[in-house]
């Protein structure tokens, strides 16, 4: 072989080689294309699963927490029930002992000379005390209205009339006691206001 045909033969192979290894380079090249884009496409994949997984617990977590604060308000509603019927247990009762109240009120302002009519008169008045100092110690109270002003939270007006240096709106005469348990009007004082 002539030097020529030897280097043209090199030549030859070695663009051979050339093309042989650029083919591979291409095949390569496009294997790395093809596990690129499957991994980008697991990529995304998977993070379109973590924010599915993401927006469901956000989800499960705003439904724990309306129902942990409906529990809360049930709780609280609850506690604060039971601390009203408790405050205000005796208020039938008391309202039925209002007209025994007033009988005692009545047989004290009946009047007498007799000693037996003095005996009876104290021992109604003893009673009568002893159920109001009862009545105080369990939050019940006389409304004060005598003197007063008009206050229609607390009184009842069922009649008015004029009066001489006595301003308007003040009440002038009582006929029938107010009472309160607590902050709890039981029954309003019914009185006379001035005009």
């Amino acid at each position: 072989m002539k030097k020529e045909d030897v280097n043209e033969e090199i030549t030859k192979t070695g663009n051979e080689e050339e093309n042989t290894e650029s083919v591979g380079d291409e095949e390569t090249s496009s294997n790395e294309e093809t596990v690129e884009t499957s991994t980008e496409s697991e990529v995304t994949e998977e993070n379109s699963e973590l924010n599915t997984l993401k927006s469901k617990l956000e989800e499960e977590e705003n439904k724990y927490l309306k129902l942990y604060a409906e529990f809360e308000n049930y709780k609280r509603r609850a506690r604060e029930e039971a601390e009203r019927n408790n405050k205000y247990k005796n208020q039938s009762f008391a309202e039925d002992l209002l007209s025994v109240i007033d009988n005692l009120e009545r047989a004290l302002q009946i009047s007498g000379t007799s000693e037996e009519f003095e005996s009876l008169h104290k021992g109604v008045e003893i009673v009568y005390n002893d159920f109001i100092n009862k009545l105080n110690a369990n939050g019940i109270t006389v409304i004060e209205a005598q003197d007063k002003a008009f206050d229609p939270n607390f009184h009842q007006a069922v009649m008015t009339e004029a009066a001489e240096g006595v301003e308007s709106g003040i009440i002038i005469e009582e006929f029938q006691k107010g009472y309160m348990l607590k902050d709890r009007i039981l029954r309003p004082a019914m009185v006379k206001v001035s005009e």
